[in-house]
């Protein structure tokens, strides 16, 4: 995805170093958890139970392809599992997973080896290496989150219904960069991945403030819709002919939808922030009807003493001298 750059030599450099621009919201597929490559590993080192299947006994066979197709699953699912939990983490406002995937694949994890290691006449001990397995996995990959993060106060239905706007929202967006791959051109690629990032901080907003979704639904379907056809004509355009005049009225749209997008955003958080001041003076009406009132002591800064060295212990000050 591409990334907005700044520095010394970029237009309108920060010196400071510093950018009042929040982080650009990352596409779904793009966030990662740093425990995925652990999942890899422990596949790769489950492969002796299939080499070694060909040399078994029929019942041999298939108790170590079955070993391997679990240890595999059971990979496969905490794969996923560590997935929604990086997207869980992600967010301000989440849902927990429906299914807990690193659960069943402790468990597939587990069955596995049990199997794998299971001898005739020592089930016990299959067993015990089972459950080792088993809680293993979960001392290397942890739980699932069970619980939903920041939903106090937060409707159910209508945050159903903003992600399934932001999973539309999505797919517009993805048919554009698909469509603009077809041109040839990086720069035209980069342009379409900076406009991708400015919709997606509005689909954070929408995620993080469920009820907005009436104000901008228009904005993440039509607009998006309208904007990715725009794409699909551009590109088959451009690709042929390399129309200069094409390519400036199609970087203007996306300036200008860019520039809507990143306007709407702003006055709603503008609207939160009066609606917030509007709270505080309600509250503090209330507060003075009820007759209580912050006391001046309270409202003024704490005294500063200076700080007492070793002098004043051994010199009193002219103040603790006894007076006579």
């Amino acid at each position: 995805m591409a990334k907005r750059f700044g520095g010394r030599f970029s237009p309108q450099p920060r010196l400071d170093g510093t950018d009042p621009r929040p982080p650009a919201r990352p596409a779904p597929g793009e966030i990662r958890h740093p425990l995925e490559s652990r999942t890899r590993w422990v596949t790769i080192m489950a492969i002796p139970f299939l080499i070694s299947a060909f040399w078994q006994d029929p019942a041999g066979l298939a108790l170590h392809l079955i070993a391997f197709g679990s240890i595999a699953s059971g990979m496969w699912m905490t794969r996923e599992g560590l997935q929604a939990e990086a997207a869980y983490d992600a967010r301000r406002v989440a849902r927990r997973p429906a299914i807990p995937r690193k659960l069943f694949g402790g468990i597939l994890t587990g069955l596995g080896l049990a199997i794998g290691s299971y001898v005739p006449g020592a089930e016990a001990g299959a067993g015990v290496i089972g459950v080792a397995g088993a809680m293993l996995h979960w001392l290397a990959f942890g739980s699932d989150p069970m619980r939903d993060k920041g939903m106090e106060g937060i409707d159910g239905v209508r945050q159903d219904r903003a992600q399934r706007i932001v999973a539309e929202g999505e797919a517009h967006l993805k048919a554009m960069q698909d469509a603009i791959l077809r041109t040839g051109d990086r720069r035209l690629e980069a342009r379409v991945g900076m406009f991708a990032a400015a919709a997606r901080e509005l689909f954070g907003h929408v995620e993080d403030n469920p009820d907005n979704i009436a104000a901008l639904r228009r904005y993440l379907s039509v607009y998006l819709q309208g904007a990715r056809d725009a794409t699909v004509k551009f590109a088959d355009l451009y690709a042929q002919t390399r129309d200069p005049r094409a390519r400036q009225d199609y970087e203007t749209l996306l300036n200008d939808l860019e520039g809507e997008f990143a306007a709407r955003r702003a006055r709603l958080l503008e609207g939160g922030r009066t609606d917030l001041d509007i709270e505080i003076s309600v509250l503090r009406e209330r507060l003075a009807r009820e007759g209580v009132r912050p006391s001046p002591a309270a409202s003024e800064p704490a005294e500063l003493q200076r700080p007492m060295t070793l002098d004043d212990l051994l010199i009193p000050r002219e103040s603790d001298k006894p007076r006579r």
